[in-house]
């Protein structure tokens, strides 16, 4: 069962249908929409601020999401996919965005909806990622342009995805 702690007189709430993996970890001030999942090693840590997550938001495995202490809250948007290792840091990301595996977003950043942010990039503190771009590199700049529907697509078929995926564990432990 994944470890889900209060802090400070804030309990996590989660939506409906959501799944967290038996060693997803989270702590305090989040607030989870609904069909979201946090796999395994995940870690949604609300201690210093409030974390904010919207529909069908999936947390991949040994993702960090936190905050910076009274300054910088975390919001994520919906159909928001969060690969394996990210750190998404007192930033803000709009609905259908890809952070890509061991990517990082820094405090204050402000990602677009319908963009994509490469693997291993990192955005640094401030940046300003416009709607239905791709940002790559260290630090990350923007590489191109994407069609908001070819990414809402791609987005929404990961999001997708990531609800069935939770399905198959759930209906596995309940066999």
């Amino acid at each position: 069962m994944a470890l889900i702690k209060s802090i400070r007189g804030f309990t996590p709430q989660f939506g409906k249908d959501c799944y967290l993996a038996d060693n997803a970890t989270i702590i305090g001030d989040v607030v989870m929409g609904h069909q979201c999942s946090v796999w395994f090693n995940a870690v949604v840590r609300g201690d210093v601020h409030r974390i904010r997550i919207g529909n069908k938001v999936n947390i991949q495995d040994g993702a960090v999401i936190h905050c910076t202490y009274q300054t910088a809250p975390t919001t994520i948007g919906n159909n928001v996919s969060i690969a394996h290792k990210a750190i998404v840091h007192g930033c803000t990301i709009a609905d259908n965005v890809l952070i890509g595996m061991n990517a990082i977003v820094m405090d204050n950043a402000q990602i677009g909806s319908n963009s994509i942010i490469a693997a291993g990039a990192v955005v640094l503190e401030n940046t300003v990622v416009e709607p239905g771009s791709v940002w790559a590199g260290i630090p990350a700049r923007k590489v191109k342009d994407i069609s908001q529907e070819l990414t809402h697509d791609l987005l929404e078929r990961i999001s997708n995805n990531y609800v069935k995926y939770s399905g198959w564990y759930r209906d596995e432990n309940q066999g």
